[in-house]
């Protein structure tokens, strides 16, 4: 009697058509996201602001798909515009911290010695401060508004980009190249802007990618707490802020939808900037694939 054949099946092949699926899911939730900030706020010409006390808490419907608020403005509207809100800060927010802390890593690196000590112990000391904590006294400084919320989220989020850039510098300053450039003649200035600053730039971009979800959480608390925008201006933190009493009172969609519309766009990114260190890092890659 012949015996069966035995099928081997490659555990590499199966993760990586797992994580390409998962690749190409969150690709598309972030470019339904993109559509819907960009498309949705011209096409419906709705008054995200219009008040109708008729409909005040009306459930998840057809008219409604996310239900109504406490004065019967659609919620699907009002959140679109909030996530609208919300990814402009966390978009700008990163760029800006991204361009402080390449810029300050690359130099503590670059230079070394004395100046490298000196630019990370005050690194070191201002990571030591919670952020919400700093993002709080920066903001309670100004009106609220969008820009303070910007300048707060982008000074209080530049020291991980900048220690991600520093070691990154440090280990370029030890290549082959580097030394030949230095041995003839470059100036540390020349060195560090053709060789080392395009050496960091994939790591300071997918650390910007990391930040933006991380910049619209510190919005989105820092408006929850009443220190971010205006009451009256849509953003997913004043949103969920003004649906606590009716959470309270038993009505959960005023509550679920804008924290669903955190949530998503943070596991989205997260697994882009996810595949995104893999390439970056082939070693860990081909770790993961066997």
């Amino acid at each position: 009697m012949a015996e069966p054949a035995i099928t081997w099946t490659s555990r590499g092949a199966a993760r990586r058509s797992t994580r390409t699926l998962r690749v190409r899911v969150c690709a598309a939730v972030v470019a339904v996201i993109v559509l819907a900030v960009l498309l949705v706020p011209p096409l419906a010409q709705l008054d995200q602001q219009a008040v109708d006390l008729t409909a005040k808490l009306l459930p998840p419907s057809w008219e409604h798909p996310f239900g109504t608020d406490d004065v019967g403005r659609d919620l699907l509207l009002r959140c679109v515009y909030g996530l609208r809100v919300s990814l402009l800060v966390g978009l700008v927010a990163a760029l800006v911290a991204t361009v402080i802390g390449t810029a300050v890593g690359a130099a503590a690196g670059a230079l070394g010695g004395w100046t490298d000590r000196l630019v990370m112990r005050a690194v070191d000391t201002l990571s030591s401060i919670p952020h919400l904590l700093l993002g709080i006294f920066i903001v309670a400084m100004f009106r609220p508004g969008v820009w303070p919320v910007v300048v707060s989220v982008a000074l209080t989020h530049w020291l991980s980009t900048a220690r991600i850039v520093r070691a990154e510098v440090l280990s370029l300053r030890s290549r082959p190249y580097v030394d030949a450039a230095v041995s003839g003649g470059a100036s540390r200035l020349r060195v560090a802007v053709r060789h080392l600053v395009p050496g960091v730039l994939p790591q300071a971009g997918l650390a910007a990618v990391l930040m933006v979800p991380h910049a619209m959480w510190h919005e989105s608390a820092l408006s929850f707490l009443g220190l971010g925008l205006p009451s009256h201006q849509a953003s997913l933190g004043n949103l969920v802020q003004t649906a606590r009493g009716s959470l309270l009172a038993g009505d959960w969609w005023p509550t679920l939808f804008p924290g669903l519309l955190l949530i998503v766009p943070t596991l989205a990114i997260a697994g882009l900037a996810g595949a995104w260190r893999d390439r970056l890092n082939p070693r860990r890659r081909s770790e993961l694939t066997l």
